[in-house]
């Protein structure tokens, strides 16, 4: 059965949300940063700590995980400061 939501790899990035790691002080390295794009077609990339296995045991009640899915952590303070950013629904 077909997903009603699939990723499309084809999207570009268009902008980032919010601020960089290293303007929030989260970060000294350039390459390894944890980031939150918004994509072309409207969809959010989100670059973080891959955390899947940590978690996998203690998902809430109703949250499960697909084979092709990861649980990933970025900051807090990343979120907050991509909320200018972010169009309220």
């Amino acid at each position: 059965m077909a997903r009603p939501w699939e990723a499309d790899p084809s999207a570009s990035f268009a902008h980032r949300l919010g601020r960089t790691a290293q303007e929030l002080g989260l970060s000294q390295d350039e390459e390894y940063c944890p980031e939150m794009w918004q994509l072309d077609n409207g969809d959010v990339a989100v670059i973080g700590r891959d955390v899947t296995t940590d978690y996998a045991g203690r998902l809430p009640d109703g949250v499960k995980l697909a084979p092709d899915e990861r649980l990933v952590v970025l900051p807090g303070s990343m979120l907050r400061a991509a909320k200018p950013d972010i169009p309220d629904a």
